[in-house]
């Protein structure tokens, strides 16, 4: 124990919270083990029978070791899809006569660890990308995929850290999202390679580390479901006073702070136009924000259109940015698929920072419908908040890549596909207003890209109010279309149109949809809400109130953990 000099009230307050945490989360952890180890241990089989009547027997007692583990391996192999690479990966390394799922499970992320390094090593190796002799889409297709790739890489290794400073009631739901997130990453690389017409080759790459990835997020859920069959997170958290432990204090400050009507004067960092600022720029402002702290670091950006576009990078965390007003402090930019730019990298304003708020700010990218994908906002950080914000485009106006987000009282602009991606996202109370597209073209409101049914992502909309800005009397608007296999889409207690088509939703391609999607709505009203002539897809479900409430803030999101902190207001549940 290092040796501390005089505290104040707080410090010293933050400083019992962290011994009784820490030793809260050894009790639960030792917990933990043991009692998924008693949970599965007779599913597994794996401790190693030995004979202690026939010492001698040595080649006996080895054969009956190895077949042991290998139906332990395949017992956990069982439950991903790609059985036989899960097994040609695990069962080499498995040495020990006793193997417990959650050594096999920290195995499978070690396995996919190494394969997703070896193709992030292949795209660096590329070197140059400007010496390549390709356009400039391919170019910037390649590069892209380096940098998601090198995302992938680091929430593997989240995962791998158990969660890092959380509580073990979230490490479950945290590593099923950074795995998500990392199969979408790698996803979003060969979409990209789609977009850019690369060889099969640079997809075949990817292969593995995709199947591997997937096989660790199969585990993980599967493990998740074990314990929940037990109410192990229930019995493992019930203990006194769990609740007044917490270090609230430090989320009211936050609060507090998000509420005050002096916010703007208590700004860490000024953005202004006009020289009153630090600076004239969004993007000089956050490059002067500290690397990885834990502390929120406040970005009051003045009213003016500012012509940029801004990237918060993973390594910016805590950062919040104010505006004056969605329609006062906007950040506008035009790039676009048909000039040349593929549409991950479109992005005005891109964020992937953590635990990021936007407050009371406008993105916009001003390409046009005939420039295709052309993305106003990108969102591929996890516990991201937008609150009173404006997203405005066309085609592919508000990108939901990857990890959690929340979206409160914000306008979302667009034509087609406009809120895409595979993130968990949560839109609440906000008004989505489908513009008019080229002629010839259909509104689509959602694309949502869920490639796994482990995945725990898709797009809740709830309580919000779905017009038309704009004639639409003669463009056909729906709800959605299934960008991939398993794509998962909610629309709830909100208030359509219209103008919506009575089937509802579209194909993306022919005449239906996959069996494997998700699709529901539940209790919308207005005169586009009625189901009667909806498509009849096996993936268009009717749900009941359980199943919707999965899709809630508390449920979906964990929502009420982290949101509370933003100081954002929010409906926790139905």
């Amino acid at each position: 124990m290092s040796s501390y000099g005089k505290l104040d009230e707080a410090e010293q307050a933050m400083l019992v919270v962290r011994r009784r945490t820490r030793k809260r989360v050894t009790i639960i952890s030792l917990s933990t083990i043991l009692l998924i180890g008693v949970v599965c241990g007779a599913v597994f089989g794996t401790v190693a029978h030995r004979n202690d009547n026939d010492d001698n027997d040595n080649s006996s007692n080895g054969n009956n070791n190895a077949q042991s583990l290998a139906s332990s391996v395949k017992a956990v192999c069982d439950v991903t899809l790609y059985k036989d690479a899960c097994y040609n990966t695990l069962g080499p390394l498995v040495r020990s006569g006793k193997v417990q799922p959650g050594e096999l499970f920290m195995l499978s992320i070690n396995v996919a660890l190494t394969e997703v390094s070896r193709a992030a090593k292949g795209f660096s190796e590329q070197g140059g990308f400007e010496g390549l002799n390709v356009d400039n889409r391919t170019k910037e297709a390649l590069k892209n995929c380096k940098e998601l790739l090198g995302l992938a890489v680091d929430h593997l290794n989240s995962s791998l850290s158990s969660g890092g400073k959380s509580s073990l009631l979230d490490v479950l739901e945290d590593l099923k999202t950074w795995l998500s997130a990392a199969g979408t990453y790698q996803q979003t690389c060969i979409d990209g390679f789609g977009e850019a017409s690369l060889q099969t080759s640079d997809v075949s790459n990817l292969k593995n580390s995709t199947e591997l990835t997937s096989n660790s997020l199969a585990i993980i859920n599967w493990l998740n479901k074990a314990a929940s069959a037990v109410n192990l997170r229930r019995r493992l958290m019930s203990f006194p006073n769990h609740h007044d432990e917490q270090p609230k204090w430090l989320q009211s400050k936050d609060r507090k702070l998000l509420q005050a009507d002096d916010l703007k004067k208590k700004a860490d960092i000024v953005v202004a136009k006009d020289g009153s600022g630090k600076y004239k720029t969004i993007s000089a402002a956050l490059k002067h924000v500290p690397e990885k702290s834990d502390n929120r670091t406040v970005i009051y950006v003045k009213k003016g259109i500012y012509y940029e576009n801004v990237r918060v990078e993973k390594t910016k965390w805590n950062v919040m940015i104010i505006g004056d007003g969605m329609n006062a402090t906007v950040v506008s930019a035009s790039l676009n698929f048909v000039d040349g730019t593929p549409t991950f990298s479109s992005a005005t304003f891109a964020v992937f920072g953590k635990n990021f708020i936007a407050r009371d700010m406008g993105f916009r990218n001003t390409a046009g419908a005939a420039k295709h994908q052309a993305v106003a906002l990108m969102t591929s950080a996890d516990l991201a908040v937008f609150y009173r914000c404006q997203i405005d485009a066309y085609q592919d106006t508000l990108y939901v890549h990857s990890n959690r987000q929340f979206y409160r009282e914000c306008n979302i602009y667009g034509t087609v596909d406009f809120i895409f991606g595979n993130s968990a996202a949560v839109l609440q109370n906000c008004n989505i207003l489908p513009k008019l597209p080229m002629q010839g073209q259909q509104n689509t409101i959602t694309a949502q890209g869920k490639t796994d049914p482990n995945m725990n992502t898709g797009i809740s909309i709830q309580n919000c109010s779905i017009s038309p800005f704009g004639n639409l009397s003669y463009v056909q608007t729906y709800l959605g279309r299934p960008w991939k296999n398993y794509s998962t889409t909610v629309v709830m207690q909100s208030t359509l149109g219209s103008f919506i088509s009575p089937n509802g939703w579209l194909p993306w391609v022919g005449n239906s949809a996959p069996d494997t999607i998700f699709y529901a709505e539940y209790q919308n009203v207005g005169q586009g809400a009625s189901t009667k002539n909806r498509v009849k897809w096996k993936g268009l479900k009717t749900i009941t109130s359980k199943q919707a409430s999965k899709f809630t803030v508390k449920s979906f999101l964990s929502g009420d953990k982290w949101i509370p902190s933003s100081g954002t207001p929010f409906k926790s549940s139905m």
